[in-house]
């Protein structure tokens, strides 16, 4: 099980997602849009993007609550299995 978030310099949402996971227990990978051709291509204005074993479970504003159904639909979360990394 893998959480990346998708970011870039500067990005305070990113920021706030990146708060989130790790208030939730998890400690995610770090993915540089601007320094990533495809995350580039996939990504540039919907940062962040958060992803779970390669898919997208949340991205822009990201909450709490999105964040804690994606991951409870997704099997995982505070009352799962550990998915920090």
């Amino acid at each position: 099980m893998n959480v990346v978030v998708v970011t870039r310099e500067g990005c305070h949402l990113c920021d706030e997602a990146l708060n989130l996971l790790r208030d939730l227990g998890i400690n995610p990978e770090l993915a540089d849009v601007d320094s990533d051709d495809e995350l580039h291509r996939l990504y540039d204005f919907r940062v962040p993007v958060v992803l779970f074993d390669d898919a997208v479970i949340a991205e822009g504003r990201v909450s709490r609550v999105s964040l804690e159904a994606a991951l409870g639909r997704a099997g995982r979360g505070p009352d799962g299995p550990d998915i920090a990394s």
